[in-house]
């Protein structure tokens, strides 16, 4: 994937955050977890293939110059809150079904006009991530019932073909939220020490909305 065409379609993501965040460039094309493949191992492994028995959806090889976009999700926005009380809202991929967690950002190395994915999850979970069958590099946030952040991580994708050698990405707390963006792009999106996180309801949609302004 080409580092403008990622670049450009930031932008346009980050258009209703751009007076008050800087608009960093995408990091390098995918990761395993990089839309996360979040398959997840019961919701205890969360952003992770199934545990075995269960099988994990499998993609096939994407061709390092693919520009592969997540299929079969909708949109949302997500409210990032700063210490300060500035606000700033951002539209991602939406995966609040267990299916769709465990499809996640696998095989992806284009966002389209979205800055990432955002896991919402029904209940309270502990799980982890990892990245196994994610092609582009990813940063996740996790947040706690109540919007608070968690912790952050970079996560690097998978090279085994074997789910079980992959390495996991605990949040160390309870969350019920996690976002995925590219690595090196939790910044861009708002997301630092300090901040909280909340899916504004009614904002579900089939793509993210044209930006008025850049």
């Amino acid at each position: 994937m080409k580092r403008l065409a990622l670049s450009a379609a930031l932008f346009v993501a980050l258009a209703a955050c751009a007076s008050n965040l800087p608009i960093a460039s995408n990091g390098p094309a995918a990761s395993n977890i990089d839309g996360e493949t979040a398959v997840t191992a019961p919701e205890s492994a969360v952003g992770t293939a199934p545990p075995s028995p269960v099988s994990a959806p499998v993609s096939a090889p994407v061709s390092e110059t693919a520009d592969v976009q997540p299929e079969g999700f909708t949109t949302v926005t997500v409210e990032i809150t700063k210490a300060d009380g500035t606000t700033c809202e951002v539209c991602l991929w939406l995966a609040d079904s267990a299916e769709e967690r465990g499809q996640g950002l696998m095989g992806v190395t284009d966002l389209g006009t979205a800055a990432g994915m955002a896991f919402v999850f029904e209940q309270p979970t502990n799980g982890s991530f990892y990245m196994f069958q994610t092609v582009t590099p990813l940063s996740i946030g996790w947040f706690a019932p109540g919007g608070a952040l968690v912790s952050t991580a970079d996560m690097a994708p998978c090279e085994s073909d074997d789910s079980s050698q992959c390495e996991q990405f605990p949040a160390g707390a309870e969350f019920d939220l996690a976002i995925e963006v590219f690595r090196g792009d939790l910044a861009a999106v708002g997301i630092e020490p300090g901040v909280s996180a909340r899916v504004i309801e009614g904002t579900e949609a089939a793509a993210c909305p044209a930006a008025s302004t850049l």
